[in-house]
């Protein structure tokens, strides 16, 4: 009798016969959203900013993305966030903490990084690459199979939005 690998699942009551791995992948994305979200959070407090959020870590990251003024509603898509109030909050925040300024131009708010976010982003770099990027290179995942996974991972969220679209339908 051939034996089957046992899945690792968070749900096994949504495990479907048609795809348990899915309920893998699931699971899979739990563990990486929430390790990810320590990981930033973790990283920037030892950069130098303590009490942030990984919501404002990755909103800082993207305003000081290319060093140009964004629109709220270009954040929130780009970084897939649905509902425009917790970004709005958390840039209130940055802006309060002289990372990201706002200026408003015409109807339009603005939002761009301050000198002293990007230098706050610098020193978290200098913290990902001594933490996160050596411990990747001892890992022994190769760049290939990081920038697959990263491929996966765009897949499944176009998968989960159009799921999610279906759903508020119903």
């Amino acid at each position: 009798m051939p034996r089957h690998p046992t899945k690792i699942v968070s749900s096994e009551h949504l495990v479907s016969e048609s795809s348990a791995e899915l309920s893998e992948l699931e699971y899979g994305l739990i563990m990486a959203s929430n390790a990810f979200n320590r990981w930033m959070v973790r990283c920037m407090s030892a950069a130098g900013a303590k009490d942030m959020t990984a919501v404002e870590v990755s909103l800082l990251h993207h305003v000081s993305h290319r060093d140009r003024k964004k629109k709220l509603a270009d954040i929130c898509f780009v970084l897939n966030i649905e509902d425009t109030h917790v970004a709005t909050y958390a840039l209130k925040k940055l802006v309060a903490r002289g990372y990201v300024k706002s200026e408003k131009t015409g109807k339009e708010v603005f939002f761009s990084a301050t000198p002293a976010g990007r230098e706050l982003c610098g020193k978290y770099r200098e913290v990902r690459e001594s933490c996160l990027i050596t411990t990747l290179r001892e890992s022994g995942l190769t760049n290939e199979q990081i920038g697959e996974a990263a491929q996966l991972m765009r897949n499944a969220s176009g998968l989960y939005d159009t799921a999610a679209r279906a759903a508020a339908s119903l």
